[in-house]
């Protein structure tokens, strides 16, 4: 369940970060980075 929470909550920030100029690349690049980065967050909590 912690994955899946983890991966629409880095799916909604790579879009509305990386989902502008960059296009499909950069929201990849941002959706990774936002799904590693949430794994230390959930491993806090």
């Amino acid at each position: 369940m912690k994955n899946l929470i983890r991966g629409v909550l880095a799916f909604i920030g790579a879009k509305k970060i990386g989902g502008g100029k960059c296009g499909c690349i950069g929201f990849f690049v941002v959706f990774i980075i936002l799904y590693w980065l949430l794994g230390y967050v959930f491993e806090v909590f």
